[in-house]
């Protein structure tokens, strides 16, 4: 059976809001990871068979195909192509999905699978909002499609209300979301303090470690936050950082690792995507975990270590619930509510994070799975060597 080789993994470091990346064009982002990983592997470059990128937003500077503009940026050989996908949140995880599925299939040897966002030049949803407004479609790209009323009628689709909705069906107060934001934070400080995050960062000049945790923190000011929804119980305290960042990791054959003596560090598992309700649309990790885990064969007990996207506390909090998993094999460095969460990057930053703390603790398995627009979700699972 053909094998696929996560062979090296870096990121940049996560740039908050108007922070430290924020005026960094992107394709120069993706460059930035696609430079130190070609370098860090000692791959030929020219051997690469393509470049999966995931974006979100894709206008502006991220129009274009980023995925073949930072390639290009970079310096990189002009004879290999690049493509860029959105799976929404898991357009990177997706990537990774694709370029795994390109070596399984034996039709590729040598892939590169990434992922690039600045929000702070471009906010979330601003391509559908460019496009919609002038066309009077002021609830998103769904309005005006008579397929998707007579689905789902006229209920907003709305990530704010989706995490309400998922606090409410399994319980999950305000109270809870703050002591697991809270944590959050402590684990990315003490990850950081440790030099957890060393060896997968790539500073970009002067930002050298992730902006977002928050040293002053404290449940007294969460608690002080006005929720986002009127009468609800998310705040900005329990929700993902708008954040700036790119990743990139390559994944090979056996024969690419043997033709270009390159040392792998981990096999491709299992792979799968599922989908369930997209109002709610925060919840399919849920039963994406279940999936995975009953085609992979396998227990969540079996399963070392979990990163799963902090999107809004009450996604992990539902799926602990849920799945029953050991909260201390899962985002032991921290999540997105204190790490950041560039959307495009945030699959391929949390696959290097786990590939890299999966080798710092001796673990074998790692499970990564994230919430998506649209009700979906990606899960991974991968095995260190």
């Amino acid at each position: 059976m053909a094998e696929a080789y996560i062979v090296e993994a870096v990121r940049t470091p996560v740039g908050r809001r108007k922070g430290g990346l924020s005026g960094v064009h992107p394709a120069d982002l993706g460059a930035h990871v696609l430079k130190a990983l070609v370098a860090r592997s000692g791959v030929d470059p020219a051997a690469v068979e393509d470049v999966v990128f995931g974006c979100l937003d894709a206008v502006g500077p991220q129009a274009g195909d980023i995925a073949r503009t930072s390639w290009l940026a970079a310096g990189l050989p002009e004879e290999v192509p690049g493509v860029t996908i959105d799976r929404q949140c898991g357009s990177s995880q997706q990537a990774l999905h694709f370029a795994a599925q390109g070596v399984l299939s034996g039709t590729q040897d040598l892939v590169v699978a990434g992922g690039v966002q600045n929000m702070t030049q471009i906010p979330i949803a601003f391509a559908s909002r460019q496009a919609a407004e002038p066309l009077g479609l002021t609830q998103g790209p769904f309005a005006g499609s008579e397929g998707w009323r007579a689905r789902y009628g006229d209920r907003p689709v709305n990530q704010f209300l989706g995490a309400e909705s998922i606090a409410a069906k399994w319980g999950i107060g305000r109270r809870d979301q703050e002591e697991f934001a809270l944590r959050s934070h402590r684990r990315a400080l003490r990850a950081i303090d440790e030099g957890r995050f060393e060896r997968e960062t790539v500073p970009f000049g002067d930002v050298t470690v992730d902006e977002g945790p928050r040293r002053d923190t404290s449940l007294e000011k969460m608690a002080g936050l006005r929720p986002v929804v009127e009468g609800g119980t998310i705040t900005a305290a329990c929700s993902s950082q708008v954040s700036d960042g790119a990743a990139a990791m390559l994944l090979a054959s056996e024969r690419a690792v043997r033709e270009h003596g390159l040392t792998p560090r981990a096999r491709v598992h299992h792979l799968s995507v599922r989908g369930e309700d997209p109002i709610r649309m925060l919840s399919a990790p849920i039963p994406a975990t279940a999936y995975a885990l009953k085609k992979a064969g396998m227990s969540i007990g079996e399963i070392d270590l979990v990163e799963i996207n902090e999107a809004f506390a009450p996604v992990v909090l539902a799926w602990l619930k849920e799945t029953g998993a050991d909260p201390d094999r899962v985002n032991v460095n921290g999540g997105a509510i204190a790490l950041g969460h560039p959307l495009g990057a945030t699959g391929v930053k949390l696959m290097t994070t786990l590939l890299h703390e999966l080798e710092r603790v001796g673990g074998r398995f790692g499970l990564q799975t994230m919430c998506e627009g649209g009700g979906q979700a990606n899960v991974t699972i991968v095995e260190r060597l």
